[in-house]
């Protein structure tokens, strides 16, 4: 009895105490629920609602005055830049442009561009992958590829595209557009011009526009009003009382998305991505070679191996502050750059407001070496008419112009602070440089994990980028660096990264009985840690897999064998059938993964020509894919009884088939 009296006031308590506790969250719950949302009120900054948003370029061209359109293709923002100086450049000849998201409008509309006098429709296409149209221009090649019937008579059109010389498809978005455009009944009215960034992708448009435009004049029947002056985009407003909570800190869409993160995650929304491993993998030399792991867990983000993972880097704080001292800025100055047309889609050159130091920090590149236009543009601000005078002469079209731009800004790698240490009387206002810098783009890396083993992590293999320029400066890459220095806990917090993940056609067969054949030298070995964990996972599953043969390459056993102990281990147990590597300097001549192949040309023989083995190759693209490329050539001519243009056809058939991949960088 006394027992039951002793615990009576204990339940009505614990009951008092949970009934409080309800209606507190109750209310708490209902408060909170009233409270509008900070986002809505800061939608008229960013781009405008969905709902708003005009899809006919041909209303919005009549509205504005416009007659010329310049679409870009854009992975990694060139062909958008290239767009953004060619729609400038038509104001210098009494003409009215503007450059255009494809994805943002209707591309039906291209056959009613004749209802716009003298209008003409420009296009910078990027090729990218394996001759892939980039992510924004995809459904704009899905419309030209199933419309025959669409009639594009009234169209004036020309194309300027935007690739390397040392991929196998060349090009091959722009060389596409501009035939299918023709074929469609459209009117060419400039040729096509090739962009080659294995060279001098630069000097390569602007040798092109040089031309482009006087043909445009004598097309219209319009001349040039010889305005060379500078034309700003933008015009800066400061805010020196405003609310810090309206202020973008390094969000790339939505403000406020790093604190309150909301699925799907996507370029424009990514995932902030805690760091639980970073490690270096070389045991020796004067390199950084490292393996980092990334923590998706809740994120609902899926991949699958061969995939790429988007990272948005942040520039090296030393540089940024530096960029402050030489212009005497006060970089926590909160400003917007408003775009001074009001109509356009882009109402500013990135996220705003926000810091200067925010800008140059997450925004802007300010370690590639500025394109010419940006010198053309800074040039009226040099005091010293010498110094003046070479930056107008080097944006020029002259050959010594191109030669000393060449040299002075290529060959020397002179990002924007070198440029300005090295011409004293040039101090542009800090406004008008942001405006004209290109956005810090995201930088990919191929996933080195398979889902099925790591459903929660996403791992990336990556070596550090830091070098001794001509003029003795260190110039350091800005993403390999950042990721070098994301401790797993910094003071007590996570190190994060800001990441997405781009599906790509680097795929393991279907059929898991396959043979696979993967050569990936160096950082190349990303994608194949992921390809030898999965078939490990099928091995688990009972599944028949088969064949397995890796082909690794570094400079030495002792020093840069990546994952040596994941490889030899795989081999050990019957995951990998064969593991190939090749230390290119442990002896007096250099041995690479192509003379491996050569080797053993017998054993691939039978597996691709009999066995319809699957080859894979990731790494450099420049001398490693070819020369791989070229083994293979080899091996069909020898073996397979081929003259050199039937082993030729042999490989690139295999391609078609989608049974040679390549995942490669340049």
């Amino acid at each position: 009895r006394t027992e039951i009296i002793t615990k009576e006031p204990l339940f009505s308590s614990l009951d008092i105490f949970l009934f409080t506790l309800i209606i507190g969250l109750v209310i708490y719950w209902f408060m909170n629920r009233k409270k509008p949302e900070p986002i809505p009120e800061f939608k008229k900054l960013d781009t405008p609602a969905p709902t708003t948003r005009e899809t006919s370029f041909i209303e919005k061209m009549k509205k504005m005055g416009k007659n010329i359109i310049v679409f870009y293709g854009s992975q990694t923002g060139t062909a958008e830049e290239f767009a953004n100086r060619l729609s400038k450049d038509a104001q210098r000849y009494g003409m009215k442009g503007m450059a255009a998201d494809p994805e943002e409008y209707d591309m039906g509309e291209l056959s009613r561009l004749s209802e716009i006098n003298n209008s003409l429709a420009i296009f910078c296409m990027a090729t990218y992958g394996e001759g892939d149209p980039t992510d924004n221009a995809q459904d704009f090649y899905d419309w030209l590829q199933e419309n025959d019937d669409e009639n594009l008579s009234g169209l004036n059109y020309t194309v300027f595209a935007l690739g390397n010389k040392t991929y196998e498809h060349y090009n091959a978005m722009g060389k596409y557009v501009d035939k299918r455009l023709e074929e469609l009944g459209a009117t060419r009215i400039f040729d096509l011009g090739l962009g080659d960034d294995d060279g001098n992708l630069e000097e390569d448009f602007v040798s092109w526009r040089e031309q482009f435009w006087p043909a445009v004049c004598e097309h219209f029947g319009v001349e040039a009003l010889g305005d060379e002056s500078s034309i700003r985009q933008y015009e800066l407003k400061e805010h020196p009382d405003i609310n810090m909570n309206k202020v973008y800190t390094g969000e790339i869409g939505r403000l406020k998305s790093f604190e309150t993160q909301k699925p799907p995650f996507d370029s424009k929304n990514p995932f902030l991505a805690p760091v639980t491993v970073n490690r270096k993998l070389n045991k020796g030399g004067d390199r950084h070679l490292m393996h980092l792991e990334l923590d998706i867990t809740g994120s609902k983000i899926r991949y699958e191996s061969g995939d790429h993972v988007a990272v948005f880097p942040t520039n090296d704080p030393a540089l940024v502050k530096r960029l402050g001292e030489i212009l005497g800025v006060n970089l926590d100055t909160v400003i917007s750059l408003n775009n001074l047309d009001e109509e356009s889609n882009k109402k500013h050159p990135f996220p705003c407001p926000t810091t200067y130091h925010t800008a140059l920090t997450h925004y802007l590149d300010i370690t590639h070496p500025p394109r010419t236009n940006v010198l053309y543009e800074l040039a009226q601000y040099a005091t010293d008419p010498k110094e003046q005078e070479n930056m107008r002469k080097m944006a020029s079209s002259s050959p010594e112009g191109k030669a000393l731009y060449q040299s002075w800004v290529l060959d020397a790698s002179r990002n924007i602070v070198a440029i300005l240490e090295d011409l004293p009387s040039l101090r542009p206002p800090i406004d008008h440089l942001c405006e004209l810098l290109p956005r810090l783009q995201a930088r990919y890396y191929s996933i080195a994990s398979s889902s099925k083993v790591h459903p929660n992590s996403i791992h990336i293999c990556a070596v550090v980028v830091e070098y001794k320029t001509k003029t003795g400066r260190i110039n350091k890459g800005v993403a390999t660096n950042w990721l070098k220095n994301k401790v797993v806990t910094d003071n007590g917090y996570k190190s994060t990264v800001p990441m997405y993940i781009r599906k790509s056609q680097f795929r393991l067969p279907f059929k898991a009985t396959n043979p696979v054949i993967m050569i990936g030298p160096g950082t190349g070995i990303a994608p194949f840690m992921g390809f030898i964990q999965e078939r490990g996972w099928l091995k688990e599953q009972g599944k028949e897999v088969g064949e397995t043969v890796m082909y690794f390459g570094c400079r030495h056993k002792n020093e840069d064998y990546l994952y040596q102990e994941e490889l030899e281990e795989a081999e050990s147990n019957g995951v990998l059938t064969k593991l190939n590597v090749a230390f290119s300097r442990d002896q007096e001549h250099k041995v690479y993964v192509q003379h491996l192949l050569r080797n053993n040309k017998e054993e691939l023989w039978k597996l691709i020509h009999t066995q319809n083995a699957h080859i894979y190759i990731c790494g450099d693209a420049r001398n490693m894919a070819k020369d791989v490329q070229t083994a293979f050539h080899d091996i069909a001519e020898d073996l397979g009884n081929m003259t050199r243009t039937q082993a030729t056809d042999y490989i690139k058939k295999l391609m078609t088939k989608g049974r040679y991949s390549q995942d490669v960088w340049s």
